[in-house]
This record gives structure tokens, C-alpha cells and sequence, in this order.
């Protein structure tokens, strides 16, 4: 396995540039991901380590070596596409053991690398079907199969559950965690699904527009989002936002009510900011919030509900925002119903209202 680098990696298409002097460490046998909207840049990346669009500015390294100018099979690397990319005339037995076949191995090494992948994925009651009679989920494994059969340095996963149903993902998700695992190889794997991130990534690397919004553990990225980008793309349901001006340690929002100033936070007069709550620490009077020793409370009208079994998802209005809470132990609520919520202000955060960027208590009291 290998480490990969990115040092200040820039792509231009013409004069437009999609990825912007990005930089970017992995470590051996670590697993991360690339997360972030359609057209952030995190494909065009993982193609550029791939060697499948050169680059227009900077260095890309696996291991000890520079790559820009190495064609895909000199990298030592193996992809995994949504696509599966698999050969429909070729048995799995085939398709597993085809690019070794290419590259004129003997024949007893390619059935003792396609047996093992066989074993690894538990193929090898499909081994002499083809892709055809496979269901998507199968197709897939035979793809991480082909992969693993080249021993490569480094793994690398472009979007590979889109194409399954939400079962299926979630089997998927399981399998290449269990892969990873068993052989502590290198990942690199891109996703628009923020639940695949969060579940399998051992750093997770958020991209917007050609940059790199925020790097690291999925933990760290859902309790400090650095902006109100990363706060609402991470975590489901996103964040909640609320528009409000602090004045006297209270944040003032726009129908004249009030919350306290998170702890922690100095509160320059008169600043314009985004008090950000999550669901999970905003619930009805009477349901415990977890680790938490400053409270307030509101009062809201409900106006949805998603029950989800073992909890509720409410929706209901603050101040004009329409507001996400969660219930446990759910009970039937009607649309129009008031209730009063309590809200765990230590898990609370404070955003710059014009720039979206995290408040630290320095720059609060700076400001």
C-alpha cells in the first residue's frame, strides 16, 4: 500500500478552473473520502490520481513517486466505477482473473489471486455465471473483486452505490468497510451521499466549488463544522439556521424572541449571526437531551411529522424558520399542535451571518 499527495493540484478546461490548488495528505492504508455537490470537483480529483485527466498544475505522489506524467497502468492502482465496467461475455471466474490474464501471468497465480478475491467477497457460488444473471449488488463485488486480484497500492471508488437500491447500499457500504478492514489497504473513494461518508471514512474531505471546505474525522466534522456549507451538508437532517443580531448575550431573532448566547461564545453587540442547532438537540419538554448543562426553551407549532419508528422527526416554525426537532418514544401529534422544546445550548453553534464561517470565541471578541 501507499500514501498519496496532492500538492496544490489545479485542473483547468480552457480558462475555466474547476479544482483550485488543492492539497491533500492520505496516509497508508487510510480511508478517505470525497464528499461534496455535483460538480464540487471530487471526480475530476480522483480521476487526476488516477491518471485519467492530467493535471494542470501542481504534484501528484503515490508513495515516493511523482505521477503527473505516468499513464494509468504504471500507478500501481485499481478502480472501482458505478458503472461495474464489467466484460457481459465473460463468467465472473473471467472477468476476476482478466486483467492479470492481459498482463501474461501464469495461470496457476491468477486462479490462486481469483480464488482469493472469490473468498473475500463470497463469490464463489457465482463463479461461472455471468454479469447478466448477477443482481447490482453481486455486479458490484465482482468489481471490487477485479480490483483486489492486482494486489494495487492504492483503491480507488468513484460513486459505486448510486446505482443500487438503499438496501442494497446499505449492504454494499458494510462489504467495503469489512474489505478495508481485512486488507488495510488505501482508499480513496468519492461520493455525493453524505451518510456513505460518515459511515465508512476514516477522514472525510468536503469539497465545494474546486476547494476544500473542511478535512477530517466524521466525528470532528459533525460537532465543528468551520461554516454553515459543512454544518447543513453533514448530518441528517441538516443543521438548523437561524437569522438573528446578538444584542445584550442574547441572540435576537427576526419575530423579536430571543435565545442565549451559546457557551463559550463573547458576544460583540450588534453582530449579525446564524444560531445553528441540530435536530437531535432540540426536543420536547420531558425527553432528555444527553450531556448537556445549559438549557432554553421555546415554544413552536407543529406543523409535520415523519415518524421513524423508534423516534418522530417534527417540523415546526421559530421565528419564520421552519425548524427540524426529534421526539423519542413517539406519540401521535396533529399538525397545528403547540408544544414546548427544550434546546441543548452546549451542542449549539454560531455562524458569521454575511461569510457562513464558524465563530470562534477570539474572533467574536475581536469583532
Amino acid at each position: 500500500m501507499a500514501r498519496v499527495h496532492l500538492r496544490n493540484v489545479v485542473k483547468k478546461y480552457g480558462a475555466l478552473e474547476v479544482v483550485h490548488a488543492i492539497n491533500l495528505e492520505i496516509e497508508d492504508g487510510e480511508f478517505v473520502v470525497l464528499v461534496g455537490p455535483s460538480g464540487c470537483g471530487k471526480s475530476t480529483t480522483l480521476r487526476m490520481i488516477a491518471g485519467l485527466e492530467d493535471i494542470s498544475g501542481g504534484e501528484v505522489a503515490i508513495g515516493d513517486r511523482v505521477v503527473n506524467d505516468l499513464p494509468p497502468r504504471e500507478r500501481n492502482l485499481a478502480m472501482v466505477f458505478q458503472n461495474y465496467a464489467l466484460y457481459p461475455h465473460m463468467t465472473v471466474r473471467e472477468n476476476l482473473g482478466f486483467s492479470l490474464k492481459i498482463a501474461r501471468r501464469p495461470q496457476a497465480e491468477i486462479d490462486r489471486a481469483v480464488d482469493n478475491a472469490a473468498e473475500i467477497l463470497s463469490l464463489t457460488p457465482l463463479m461461472e455465471r455471468k454479469p447478466g444473471a448477477l443482481s447490482g449488488g453481486q455486479r458490484q463485488r465482482v468489481a471490487m473483486g477485479r480490483a483486489i486480484v492486482r494486489h494495487p497500492d492504492v483503491f480507488l471508488f468513484d460513486e459505486p452505490l448510486s446505482n443500487l437500491d438503499a438496501k442494497l447500499r446499505t449492504q454494499m457500504r458494510v462489504e467495503i468497510k469489512k474489505l478495508h478492514q481485512r486488507l488495510k489497504s488505501t482508499i480513496v473513494y468519492v461520493t455525493h451521499d453524505q451518510v456513505e461518508a460518515m459511515t465508512l471514512a476514516d477522514r472525510i474531505v468536503i469539497m465545494r466549488d474546486g476547494h476544500i471546505e473542511q478535512l477530517g474525522t466524521p466525528l470532528d466534522l459533525f460537532e465543528h463544522p468551520v461554516n454553515t456549507f459543512v454544518a447543513t451538508f453533514i448530518g441528517s437532517p441538516p443543521m438548523n439556521l437561524l437569522d438573528g443580531r446578538l444584542r445584550g448575550g442574547q441572540v435576537v431573532l427576526g419575530d423579536g424572541s430571543t435565545l442565549p448566547v451559546p457557551p463559550g461564545y463573547a458576544a460583540p453587540e450588534g453582530a449579525r449571526v446564524q444560531f445553528g442547532v441540530r435536530a437531535d438537540n432540540i426536543m420536547p419538554v420531558g425527553h432528555a437531551l444527553p450531556g448537556t448543562e445549559h438549557m432554553a426553551e421555546v415554544e413552536m407549532e407543529v406543523s409535520l411529522t415523519e415518524p421513524l419508528g423508534t423516534e418522530t422527526l417534527l417540523f415546526a416554525e421559530l421565528a419564520g424558520t421552519e425548524v427540524q426537532a426529534k421526539m423519542l418514544n413517539p406519540r401521535p401529534v396533529r399538525p397545528g399542535e403547540r408544544m414546548r422544546f427544550r434546546i441543548s445550548l452546549d451542542k449549539c453553534h454560531l455562524f458569521d451571518a454575511q461569510t457562513g464561517a464558524a465563530l470562534t470565541v477570539r474572533e467574536m471578541a475581536d469583532a
